[in-house]
């Protein structure tokens, strides 16, 4: 088993255990949360919210991955987007997507 597959299990734990008024969550606190260490913590994580956000668009489900954000802003970061696209989820058109993200993040706290 990978590390990815691992742990994505243990991440969507984590951010459906969060109460609503702690998310979102940083992907450092995600990283911190999971008792990753350096190196790699984020890009770990990233790739654990990607398999997350694989799974919930294949089964018609919000994408919990919203809950995570970049520390520089309240966004995730570019390659939530990109997968987002990718997955026919957001729009191409970027002027679109923060919109489109709002939905998302307003469709996933409704879910839980």
């Amino acid at each position: 088993m990978t590390e990815e597959s691992n742990l994505a299990p243990r991440l969507r734990e984590l951010l459906t255990g969060l109460p609503d008024a702690a998310v979102p969550i940083t992907y450092q606190q995600a990283a911190e949360a999971l008792g990753l260490t350096p190196p790699g913590t984020i890009q770990r994580v990233a790739l654990a919210l990607e398999a997350l956000m694989r799974e919930d668009v294949a089964a018609g489900r919000p994408m919990i991955a919203a809950l995570v954000v970049s520390r520089r802003g309240d966004m995730p970061r570019q390659g939530f987007f990109e997968l987002a696209v990718e997955l026919d989820r957001f729009p191409v058109d970027p002027a679109s997507q923060e919109a489109a993200y709002r939905r998302e993040l307003e469709r996933v706290m409704e879910a839980r």
